[in-house]
């Protein structure tokens, strides 16, 4: 095949790999890190009212659009009621509904929000509000505010920053005074302030939310004010002028309308309560994706029975491996016994920790390595001989563990955790070389084993990047892409610019 191909081959498959990973990672929210979790808001709410006569139907306005929140999800508690959302001219609602009930009534209707700033829910741009029927001399106090604050004030902003300023000042004008007069409360103040603002043909509405901050058992709604500019919304603090919404301010609705209506009801209250907890930000994800319809969900190996995963979790870390065998065999040109000896000694490592590990094995071969040339008197065939090395190999692991056992040194049982065919085939390679180049190349071979094991089981140690592979097992491909790139390399290895110094200084 042509080395373009090759090219191609791998630009393919890292393009594929790594378009998969940034989905995951930036549409559907799969963390990078292990152990991630993100604070999850829960606001409930709950609606308290005496039942009349007749049939009941309440109506609750909730969240629509929620800037910098995204809804985790969100369900209803009301024994024998109807439920159904709907929109309708504030945003959504909650619409319940009985036929028939006694006594005081609950109904609960409960959120859960997580933060996400990638969120953009602007609303739609709206058409100028009319001019707003008003009653002198009402009006005339209207006109004049609004004449002079367009006077000192150069656009939306200016302007509502200008009219919040006047409105709050301590010795008000007596325009102000007349139009304050009827303002008991801050969202009748923010009604007046939106009708001024509509006199001046300027898009308004009050918005209504709470600031989330930990655990609240009776949380209030704060009315902000909302300004279109003619391109986008802006926030204003009523009471102060400042263009921002508090720090995790969440949007509950928008509008003058009253919050809930109970037809058929009386003595109607609302109460919040806010709770924050902390979630796996990959159960988030997984939320997520399956509210997306995304198949990437019902092929995650968080799906996998829990034993299953454990298996996965050790087998994916095997490709990192053997990029490490690649690298340090075709770049770096240390020799090793075998093509994935070492990595499956790395696996083993990682079960008896590296140091127990090393002297664990070195003493395995080489009294294995003793008793193989023990049996190279006796000239037997290649497999009679394989497999009495494999015989050996299995007692001399019994021995070390029935011996480290005695001694209370209980690490010594975990050399059952070593492959045995694999130590077995390791001995006889070891022994043919010794014979064939000498003792030095076989030293020589069996440490580079042992280097690229301990390069292999660092690597694969690494908890972040099991969690990567695990989460993003689509990076294999990108992988599988370097490997195959290594696979056409035929310029020197690191360890031959030594040997070839000297023709470099001819």
């Amino acid at each position: 095949m042509k080395q373009r191909y090759v090219f191609v081959l791998a630009a393919l498959l890292a393009v594929i790999g790594l378009s998969v990973f940034l989905y995951k990672w930036q549409v559907l929210g799969f963390p990078l890190s292990e152990d991630q979790e993100t604070p999850v808001w829960t606001i409930e709410s709950a609606v308290n009212f005496d039942s009349g006569p007749g049939s009941i139907k309440v109506q609750l306005h909730v969240p629509t659009l929620t800037p910098g929140f995204r809804m985790l999800n969100e369900n209803s508690v009301s024994r024998g009621y109807g439920f159904n959302l709907n929109y309708g001219s504030g945003g959504r609602e909650a619409q319940w509904a009985i036929r028939r009930a006694d006594g005081e009534q609950t109904i609960y209707y409960r959120i859960s929000v997580y933060e996400d700033d990638s969120v953009d829910q602007s609303d739609t741009t709206p058409p100028f509000p009319p001019l707003p029927v008003i009653n002198e001399p009402l009006k005339t106090a209207v006109d004049v505010l609004v004449s002079d604050v367009r006077d000192q004030s150069a656009d939306t902003a200016s302007f509502t920053a200008e009219l919040l300023r006047r409105v709050n000042d301590p010795t008000p004008d007596p325009n102000i005074e007349l139009l304050l007069a009827g303002a008991g409360s801050s969202a009748e103040f923010v009604g007046v302030i939106t009708t001024i603002l509509a006199a001046a043909r300027i898009p308004a509405r009050m918005v209504h939310g709470f600031p989330l901050s930990g655990r609240q058992r009776s949380a209030s709604l704060v009315t902000w004010l909302e300004v279109h500019d003619g391109d986008q919304w802006l926030y204003f603090n009523p009471m102060t002028g400042e263009e921002r919404l508090p720090e995790r301010f969440f949007v509950w609705w928008r509008g003058n309308e009253p919050i809930v209506t109970v037809e058929g009801g009386s003595n109607v209250e609302v109460g919040f309560a806010i709770q924050q907890n902390h979630l796996d930000a990959v159960a988030i994800a997984e939320t997520q994706a399956a509210k997306r319809g995304t198949i990437a969900v019902d092929f995650s190996l968080y799906s996998l029975p829990i034993q299953t995963q454990a298996v996965y979790g050790v087998l994916l870390m095997i490709p990192i491996g053997a990029l490490i065998m690649v690298i340090m065999r075709n770049l770096v040109g240390i020799d090793a016994f075998g093509t994935f000896m070492p990595v499956l000694i790395a696996l083993a490592f990682r079960e008896t920790k590296l140091l127990w590990g090393l002297v664990l094995f070195t003493t395995l071969v080489a009294l294995g390595l003793s008793i193989r040339f023990l049996l190279d008197r006796l000239r037997l065939l290649l497999v009679p001989r394989l497999s009495a090395v494999l015989i050996v190999v299995v007692l001399l692991m019994l021995f070390i563990s029935l011996t480290s056992h005695r001694l209370g040194m209980e690490t010594g049982l975990s050399v059952a955790l070593f492959p045995m065919v694999i130590i077995a085939m390791t001995i006889e390679r070891m022994s043919v070389v010794w014979e064939e180049r000498g003792a030095a190349d076989a030293m020589r071979a069996g440490i580079g084993s042992l280097v690229v094991a301990i390069a292999a089981y660092i690597f694969m140690g690494l908890a972040w990047l099991e969690h990567l592979i695990f989460t993003f097992p689509e990076l294999l491909l990108l992988i599988l892409a370097l490997v195959v790139l290594a696979g056409r390399y035929t310029g020197y290895r690191l360890s031959e610019l030594r040997r070839f110094k000297a023709l470099s200084l001819e």
